[in-house]
């Protein structure tokens, strides 16, 4: 009868010698790294946990609490911000994966003292309740400007409009179908549209 298996070698399996059995590290050096993001046109060097979702970093390590934390995976839009000219959720983009990267929140829409033409456009259509979700919103806006402008069409866009680069008229129904990602709880979702509308004429 045969004795007990001998203990598994890893050394005598074909290839295993050259693999690394070292476990995972946990040193500070391995999960943080150097990372530089243009942050409303000014230049921010960060270290940053590799964990760190750009989210976090904006309001715990750069003081900019416009972005909010609302679901946190992605679904409601509050955290929206523009990254290199897009609308991103920022809850859902690690910060390290970043450098490099232009990001304007809702603290950089403003310029030279003067709202931007769409956050003045809420003010005055009053598309707002509570205001958590507001920032999302407006950033979404501008980035819902800038796809219609080079040509980006739209689940409701005509399918029979020109191929080409030319611009999408945001009709309301464009408006809102581009926006249906930012939620609004309070519901103020008509004056929202309204807004925008105003900022297209």
């Amino acid at each position: 009868m045969s004795g007990p298996h001998p203990p598994h070698d890893p050394a005598t399996t074909d290839g295993a010698a050259t693999r690394s059995h070292a476990p995972a590290t946990t040193d500070r050096d391995d999960t943080r790294s150097r990372v530089t993001l243009r942050v409303n046109g000014a230049p921010r060097d960060l270290t940053v946990d590799h964990r760190a979702t750009l989210l976090d970093v904006l309001r715990e390590d750069l003081g900019l609490t416009g972005a909010k934390k609302g679901c946190d995976h992605g679904q409601c839009g509050a955290c929206t911000v523009l990254v290199d000219g897009r609308r991103a959720n920022s809850c859902l983009l690690l910060a390290v994966a970043q450098d490099g990267a232009e990001v304007t929140t809702v603290e950089g829409l403003a310029a030279g003292g003067e709202l931007h033409p769409v956050q003045q456009a809420f003010l005055d259509r009053d598309a707002f309740q509570c205001g958590y979700c507001t920032p999302g919103q407006l950033c979404s806006a501008v980035g819902v400007f800038a796809e219609a402008a080079a040509g980006h069409p739209s689940h409701v866009t005509d399918p029979a409009r020109p191929a080409g680069p030319g611009p999408v008229e945001l009709t309301r129904e464009e408006i809102r179908e581009r926006l249906s990602g930012n939620l609004c709880r309070c519901g103020a979702y008509p004056n929202i549209v309204a807004a925008v509308e105003d900022v297209t004429r």
